[in-house]
């Protein structure tokens, strides 16, 4: 294949100067292009946009299909068929969250319903504070027209992919739509998905294949050592939190800790926001200095997970700097609300981890050629007297 032929500068009849300087002529071309790509970018999120419960939907069905594959495994290797094995491990899923929700969510409904009017005396008090005892120099109607933006941000946020307002009833249908899209897509990704993944494999150019098997396993394994993780650190940050609470004195110790668990699979963002809704609770069921205890443990969980917890378990693989995560989230809770902040850390994952394997695959090759190119070398002198 012939090499294109590099952009040449209009010149002037005379040929004594370029019509247009270089700099500006090269300035132009890549205008050009990154207004393609712009183009296309903008069609794609457009697209996205459209179809976003249906990507949701599968991207739940990924996640959770990660989640129940060494079950599915561990059943293919002892013989089951796959049906069978879709079935059965869909409904152990079931059972084994039905115990759970049955053991633990009596004593956490119980708890829950008093969150709500805690949270909001908590709010309170700190209003009270601000105003009256703080040092800074704060109002009521300071405090009245933050709360206006906040709803006004809430309900700008609340809003379909459409741009109309979300009703109840919308909002009900595409939920409904969306977890029985994600349970069909995962019983159907445990059943067929080898088979489908050997279908795709087939519109793959027969040289490129082992490099898509390899960026297809290298994914597989990021998404299995993100959920790993994430459920590991958040057991653990919320059964230390949740036992600080109670051991201050405070209450609604569940609660706290089922939300620290779930705020786990959100970084950085649901550390604070989970770590907020424990200092208030306890601030209100329990005094300022078991509030300040609780920050104080915290702030410490946190700093142990991230440094010393988070890259053993989740491995070098899955090490995000704080500023790469923080950009996730918000770029996907801007582009698609609650569910975009929480797919946004897992996709930026995988997608890092891909082009790292495409590096290493390339790394690889340049290595491989080099060798095979190298002359052979004839040994000198010393070598032959020796």
């Amino acid at each position: 294949m012939a090499a294109p032929e590099p952009t040449r500068t209009p010149r002037r009849p005379d040929g004594d100067r370029p019509l247009v300087h270089p700099v500006i002529a090269r300035l132009g071309a890549y205008a050009w292009r990154l207004i393609a790509i712009g183009i296309v970018g903008w069609a794609l999120l457009e697209l996205v946009t459209a179809l976003w419960v249906l990507l949701l939907a599968i991207a739940v069905s990924v996640l959770l299909s990660r989640a129940l594959d060494p079950v599915a495994r561990l059943l293919r290797r002892w013989g089951w068929p796959n049906a069978l094995v879709a079935v059965t491990t869909l409904l152990g899923f079931f059972l084994v969250l039905g115990g759970i929700m049955a053991a633990l969510v009596p004593a956490i409904v119980d708890e829950f319903d008093d969150l709500g009017p805690t949270l909001e005396e908590a709010v309170d008090d700190l209003e009270d504070w601000l105003v009256e005892d703080s040092p800074f120099d704060v109002s009521r109607q300071d405090i009245e027209d933050f709360r206006e933006t906040a709803r006004d941000w809430a309900t700008d946020n609340a809003r379909a992919q459409t741009g109309t307002v979300v009703s109840g009833t919308v909002l009900a249908v595409e939920v409904l739509t969306g977890i029985v899209l994600a349970l069909i897509g995962t019983f159907f990704i445990l059943k067929d998905g080898e088979r489908f993944c050997r279908w795709l494999l087939g519109f793959v150019p027969e040289e490129r294949r082992p490099l898509a098997i390899r960026l297809a396993a290298r994914s597989w394994q990021t998404l299995g050592g993100y959920l790993r993780g994430s459920a590991t650190l958040g057991i653990i940050e919320g059964v230390i939190i949740g036992l600080t609470v109670q051991l201050v004195g405070g209450s609604l110790a569940i609660p706290v800790a089922v939300i620290t668990f779930f705020a786990a699979f959100l970084p950085f963002a649901g550390a604070v926001l989970a770590g907020a809704v424990a200092v208030l609770v306890t601030l209100v069921t329990a005094g300022f200095g078991e509030a300040l205890v609780v920050l104080v443990v915290a702030v410490l969980v946190q700093q142990f997970d991230n440094d010393l917890l988070a890259p053993i378990v989740f491995g070098r693989n899955l090490e995000l700097h704080a500023l790469v995560v923080l950009a996730a989230i918000v770029s996907g809770s801007t582009l698609f609300g609650a569910f975009g902040a929480v797919l946004a850390v897992p996709v930026t994952a995988v997608v890092l981890n891909v082009i790292a394997e495409l590096r290493a695959h390339a790394r690889e090759n340049a290595e491989a050629g080099a060798g095979e190119g190298e002359p052979a070398v004839a040994p000198d002198a010393t070598t032959e007297e020796a």
